[in-house]
């Protein structure tokens, strides 16, 4: 069993550390973060009733093309069982504080959460489980509290260090909801973690197998709004038809179950056929948006710009060649302390978490 460890530090809202860089997530620290709270009282609060949560919603699913998927009898399934879930203060102020500073990700929580009970109705069995599950899709991204703003809306490509960064958000929200729900077992803590792992084992953290049904279901919503909406990388959202040909292709490539994928489908059409009866076409002839910068990472040549993280002197670059291998370290001038590539990438890293 792969054991994640933490790339940068995860904090609470009030800037609380609870784990620093560099800490493997093995149950023991887990269990022992979660003894540090576990007297701590908290007070339950209706979600819908949060804010203006409720008119967020509707106002949400009435726009295209969400107003095909939630009409009739599907609108008021789902509104019926979001207004059962509830949250601990915490959470909820964590979403206060995206729909402050970072409105995307607030609306894309609430979006990601709605399509879910949506695809959980077609896909999984009748189950009051289903409420705790769901609910999972309202916080999938709650560790984006502990990636920097300036990550989070930057319109240029992303450099290796802050992609790494970026992807911390799984870990720190696993963390995050580990300690507030005081377990670590919690399944909103495993579709924080999860969220962005694939069948395939091409995602992240840990590129592990995608296996859980609800996880993937979240999965795919996930992807599906974040295309549907504009980014700061890419202020011209998908349009809905080459939304869901990008995630066809990801069936296609074992990312995805079919199964979920047709799934989306069916609820994007009118007749709304049985999941199992939708025929996906594989044919792609949407365009996606020229302004596109997903993915695309700067290239840094680190060593001109990072110095000693010891004595902060000069760097000199080494290379040297170990059994037929090509191997580059940095040595300082001054103090003559040696490191490689990836302190470096860890240096840049830690210079968005400097106090």
């Amino acid at each position: 069993m792969k054991i994640a460890k933490l790339d940068c530090p995860v904090h609470t809202l009030d800037s609380r550390l609870l784990l620093p860089a560099g800490k493997e997530l093995t149950s023991e620290v887990l269990d022992e973060l979660i003894a540090t709270n576990k007297d701590t009282p908290y007070q339950v609060l209706s979600f819908l009733e949060h804010g203006t949560v409720y008119q967020d919603i509707l106002r949400l699913i009435q726009k295209p093309p969400y107003h095909v998927i939630f009409d009739g009898l599907k609108k008021t399934y789902a509104l019926n069982l979001m207004k059962k879930i509830s949250f601990i203060p915490p959470i909820l102020e964590s979403l206060d504080l995206f729909e402050e500073r970072d409105f995307y990700t607030y609306r894309h929580s609430l979006a990601v959460f709605a399509m879910s009970t949506i695809m959980a109705q077609d896909l999984l069995e009748k189950s009051e489980d289903w409420i705790m599950e769901i609910m999972a899709g309202t916080i999938h991204d709650l560790g984006k509290i502990c990636v920097p703003p300036k990550i989070l809306k930057k319109e240029d490509p992303l450099t290796a260090a802050e992609k790494r960064i970026l992807q911390h958000h799984t870990l720190a929200g696993f963390v995050l909801l580990c300690y507030y729900l005081k377990d670590r077992r919690s399944f909103a803590a495993q579709v924080a973690k999860e969220h962005h792992e694939r069948r395939d084992e091409s995602g992240y953290p840990l590129g592990i197998s995608l296996s859980d049904r609800m996880v993937e279901i979240i999965a795919a919503c996930d992807v599906y709004d974040a295309l549907l909406s504009p980014r700061p990388f890419r202020p011209t959202p998908y349009d809905n038809r080459t939304a869901l040909e990008e995630i066809i292709e990801m069936a296609k490539e074992g990312k995805l179950s079919w199964e979920v994928v047709q799934t989306l489908v069916s609820n994007n059409r009118k007749d709304r056929p049985h999941f199992q009866e939708c025929k996906v076409s594989t044919e792609k002839r949407g365009t996606p948006p020229e302004d596109n910068l997903y993915g695309v990472i700067v290239k840094r040549d680190m060593e001109k710009e990072i110095t000693c993280p010891n004595c902060h002197g000069f760097c000199i670059k080494r290379e040297s060649y170990k059994e037929g291998v090509e191997y580059i370290s940095y040595e300082c001038s001054s103090c003559r302390k040696e490191f490689d590539k990836d302190d470096l990438l860890n240096i840049e890293m830690g210079k968005y978490f400097e106090t």
